[in-house]
């Protein structure tokens, strides 16, 4: 089978880099700052480090500086999310409400293997 978009891989990471640390630090802004329809939370409790971390983690993979530390660091803050707030109240993921931090934890490692990529401020290449 043809690979449809294998001449434009590095140009897909990037946007991907770059939308998934965008979405993360839009999290970490809704509970730092309780913007964006969020709720600022407590920098004492465990959501506040979260959403500094987000916040901060977002930002460095938006702009490809760190990719590797800043994603393994959101990726493993997505697995404790996971079995902290969601894994007692089902199963798997479709029942417990946790489809979004599995998904975050896994592109995040994805990332983290990989590294900064094109377009990115820690000048990776390809």
């Amino acid at each position: 089978m043809k690979n449809v978009l294998g001449n434009w891989q590095s140009q897909t990471y990037a946007l991907l880099r770059m939308v998934a640390g965008f979405m993360f630090m839009c999290h970490g802004l809704q509970k730092v700052f309780g913007i964006l329809g969020g709720t600022r939370a407590d920098f004492t409790s465990l959501g506040g480090a979260a959403g500094i971390i987000e916040l901060v983690a977002g930002a460095l993979i938006l702009v490809g500086f760190q990719t590797s530390l800043a994603a393994f660091l959101s990726s493993g803050t997505m697995a404790v999310a996971y079995f902290i707030a969601h894994q007692g109240q089902g199963a798997l993921p479709i029942q417990n409400g946790g489809e979004l931090a599995v998904l975050y934890c896994f592109v995040f490692l994805f990332l983290a293997a990989r590294g900064d990529g094109i377009w990115s401020l820690g000048g990776g290449k390809e």
